[in-house]
């Protein structure tokens, strides 16, 4: 979740049948084409466009690559990108866009934006089936929101303590290996090890989104490993009913946050927050660990003169082992294609749809979103082997079933990591301690309820 956190939909094979034996009964050749391609949009000569509007902004150019690719299989598709920059204005973007009266034909958003105006977009449950057979088992389930399907996950992702090997491996003298770090006190030692061989331990990223969306977030999902007991106690917040400040799962995370700003190589100036220059400057060797996810790939892998070798590692919450969090890393699906259906047209959602199934299912989708981007697509019919290890590395968590399920987050109100990202940035350059954080996060949930 970079909120980047970062694509698809699909048309049923019925509905392409039938719309290609209505529009060219006299062109059988054209007919099989377009019903093997899945499309139903470009079977008649009627010009189509559609916009997309992108919020996983580090891969604007691959989308772009991809439209151009789709409108030489579909000519009479054109499609659009509005692209939007990593950050707090994407939803201010698509905010103006609906107010204008002239949304995006298709939005990748994340799946919480996609439920706060779930009135706004297409009814998806005819297609419920189709995504089923072609997805990972729970994939589907995973993207509902309140059990509607709304919105179809074109990417999963995990997040964590990225670490970079070949750092790692000089600290310590051998092969690392992820599994001797179960606890807090284990991951300190470690960092002290490379402390001592003169490399930062970590960079922690100090932008909004990645303080709370992402590190603080973790503290509603460690309840439970159950979405809806995670989203009762999000409802305790609002009513004031739990303290964060008693809370052994929130606590144990910031205690291992106070330990990353103790190793942080940008604590000089913590809020800098350039994505960019923190990630290349892990890729290259500069820090051992960076908090963030496998969506880094798509900047850290064209670098010239990275290291190659990544991982992952939990984020650490207790020196017990046992605890969950411990062992898990933080797994989710979060973007989710969605159409729209407030100013859409009927030809456009049907053509929406026929591209998301494309972008999904074709061959070249594949290779620019798992090959090129370094993405994982929760499907079963990959064509791609993945090129990003960091998402290899998380594949094997979610093999085992060690994951954290952050879901809870999509019934978050929208401002919710602005607004807590903010107390969270002030606890990261000390301008207020602990209990100022916890009153300032408290407060925050108080002032939504009912909403």
């Amino acid at each position: 979740m970079k909120r980047s956190k970062v694509i698809i939909l699909g048309v049923c094979m019925a509905l392409v049948f039938s719309l290609l034996a209505a529009c060219s009964k006299n062109n059988s050749t054209s007919n099989d084409s377009e019903a093997s391609s899945g499309s139903n949009s470009s079977q008649s000569s009627k010009e189509v466009k559609l916009t997309f509007f992108n919020t996983s902004a580090e891969i604007n150019t691959v989308f772009e690559n991809l439209f151009k690719v789709y409108k030489q299989e579909h000519p009479n598709v054109t499609i659009e990108l509005i692209p939007t920059a990593i950050g707090g204005e994407q939803l201010q973007k698509f905010q103006s866009l609906l107010a204008s009266g002239k949304p995006a034909t298709i939005a990748n958003l994340d799946a919480g934006t996609i439920y706060q105006y779930k009135d706004k977009f297409l009814d998806l449950e005819s297609e419920k089936e189709k995504y089923e057979n072609l997805a990972l088992p729970g994939a589907i389930d995973g993207a509902l929101l309140d059990g509607k399907f709304i919105g179809v996950p074109y990417t999963a992702q995990g997040y964590g303590l990225l670490y970079n090997k070949r750092v790692v491996d000089e600290a310590i003298g051998s092969s690392f290996d992820p599994s001797t770090i179960k606890t807090r006190s284990d991951l300190e030692a470690l960092f002290k090890k490379i402390e001592a061989a003169g490399k930062a331990p970590v960079i922690i990223h100090g932008a909004d989104w990645s303080l709370a969306a992402h590190y603080q977030g973790l503290a509603y999902s460690l309840q439970s490993n159950n979405v809806e007991e995670n989203r009762k106690f999000v409802e305790e917040l609002k009513q004031g009913t739990v303290d964060l400040s008693t809370n052994q799962a929130y606590n144990g995370l910031m205690d291992t946050f106070d330990l990353l700003k103790k190793y942080n190589a940008r604590k000089a100036d913590p809020l800098v927050a350039d994505y960019n220059k923190d990630s290349a400057d892990f890729a290259k060797g500069e820090a051992a660990f960076y908090f963030m996810g496998d969506w880094s790939w798509a900047v850290i892998g064209p670098l010239e003169g990275r290291d190659k070798d990544f991982g992952i590692l939990p984020v650490p919450i207790s020196d017990n082992a046992a605890d969950f969090g411990n062992s898990q890393v933080a797994y989710t699906e979060p973007k989710l294609f969605a159409i729209d259906n407030s100013g859409s047209t009927p030809e456009q959602q049907e053509a929406a749809k026929a591209f998301i199934e494309w972008m999904i299912t074709s061959e070249a989708s594949q290779k620019a979103i798992i090959g090129e981007a370094g993405l994982a697509m929760p499907y079963k019919d990959r064509k791609v082997e993945s090129s990003n290890p960091m998402s290899s590395a998380i594949s094997k968590y979610v093999a085992e079933g060690k994951t954290v399920n952050i879901g809870v987050i999509n019934y978050f109100p929208s401002d919710w990591w602005s607004k807590t990202g903010a107390s969270m940035q002030k606890y990261l350059v000390d301008k207020i301690d602990r209990a100022g954080l916890t009153k300032e996060v408290q407060d925050y949930w108080k002032s939504t309820a009912g909403k």
